[in-house]
């Protein structure tokens, strides 16, 4: 059960939000103006997948976007990077 109104969440971080999408934009607009392009970059892929997922309603985007930028699971993860030797 949600423990405030969207009006006072939205009072609350408005300017926050705010900052987070303009520092966004500041960032695609220097990639946008580098001289070579990182379109094909794996990183950029990313990015853009977060965008697409920033852009559709309900929750559950915070999640999306983790597991964006998230590594597959490995079973072997432990023996593979050599945890705990």
């Amino acid at each position: 059960m949600p423990s405030s109104t969207a009006s006072a969440i939205l009072d609350r971080e408005f300017l926050e939000l705010r900052a987070g999408l303009l520092s966004t934009a500041a960032h695609l607009d220097r990639l946008d103006r580098a001289l070579e392009s990182v379109a094909d970059d794996p990183r950029m892929r990313g990015v853009r997948q977060a965008i697409d997922a920033l852009s559709k309603r309900g929750a559950g985007r915070a999640e999306q976007i983790q597991l964006i930028f998230s590594r597959p699971y490995e079973e072997e993860w432990k023996r593979r990077l050599e945890v705990g030797k």
